[in-house]
């Protein structure tokens, strides 16, 4: 499942009164996990940045000078969105703005159905209990001491922690599924592309050989393959030592 972990800093409260996006940042996540693949945009709002939301994330209209303008982005940061569902705490407030941004150059809008909003997540868990961002930093003891200011991708990358802790992504359930059908209710584990080099060693493996002779023409074990063997399906059981002056060659 991918996830897409979104937060935006904007040059005020509500689009419908002018103001605009100025950085985006986004952590893709996949079954829970980051991928270390995102999304990190400073905006050209082509407006002023007024004092109270530059206290807020110090990001001054000097340094958005000469910055892309949402047009400029728009296309790329829709691609790497996709078909993926989006998390944001507080997610009404940046689904609005992202939405006014993406009409005004021709994007279809976010729905909230595709939206999982972290606040309301953490408030059906701890109703009646802060749970602002940096609340939820401390009731997980993630640290945020790189967090002076409000930033985009910090934020995002923040968020995905809370995340995990709130739907329990850091205990990810173990499912013994193929990699087709592998779901649960949340956050699954990942499986290997690459299987992991076997860790048994030759001596180990003749011992191995030599019980599974023992048991007989009719053990159950002689229906599968050496996994760890050069040629899995074609690589016959060796002939191993049984007993002083014996062997055992199983057929």
């Amino acid at each position: 499942m991918r996830e897409i972990v979104i937060d935006t800093e904007t040059t005020g409260l509500d689009p419908a009164n002018g103001h605009r996006i100025v950085e985006i940042g986004c952590v893709e996540l996949f079954n829970a996990i980051p991928t270390g693949q995102t999304f990190h945009e400073y905006i050209d709002p082509e407006r002023d940045m007024p004092d109270e939301a530059f206290r807020v994330h110090g990001i001054s209209a000097e340094f958005l000078a000469g910055k892309p303008k949402f047009r400029d982005i728009a296309q790329r940061f829709v691609a790497f969105l996709g078909e993926a569902t989006l998390v944001a705490h507080n997610a009404e407030f940046d689904v609005r703005f992202l939405n006014t941004e993406l009409a005004a150059h021709g994007h279809p809008a976010i729905g909230f159905e595709r939206v999982v909003d972290t606040l309301t997540l953490a408030r059906r868990r701890y109703p009646g209990a802060p749970n602002s961002l940096d609340a939820l930093c401390q009731r997980y003891s993630i640290d945020v001491s790189r967090r002076t200011k409000h930033g985009a991708l910090l934020d995002a990358e923040i968020l995905a922690e809370v995340y995990a802790e709130l739907t329990g992504g850091r205990q990810a359930s173990f499912v013994l599924q193929t990699a087709a059908t592998a779901r649960v209710n949340g956050p699954v584990r990942l499986i290997r592309p690459v299987v992991l080099a076997p860790r048994i060693d030759a001596v180990e493996l003749a011992a191995h050989t030599a019980f599974i002779a023992r048991l007989g023409q009719k053990a159950i074990w002689r229906n599968y393959p050496l996994a760890h063997a050069p040629d899995a399906e074609t690589t016959p059981l060796p002939v191993v030592p049984v007993r002083s002056g014996e062997t055992v060659s199983p057929s």
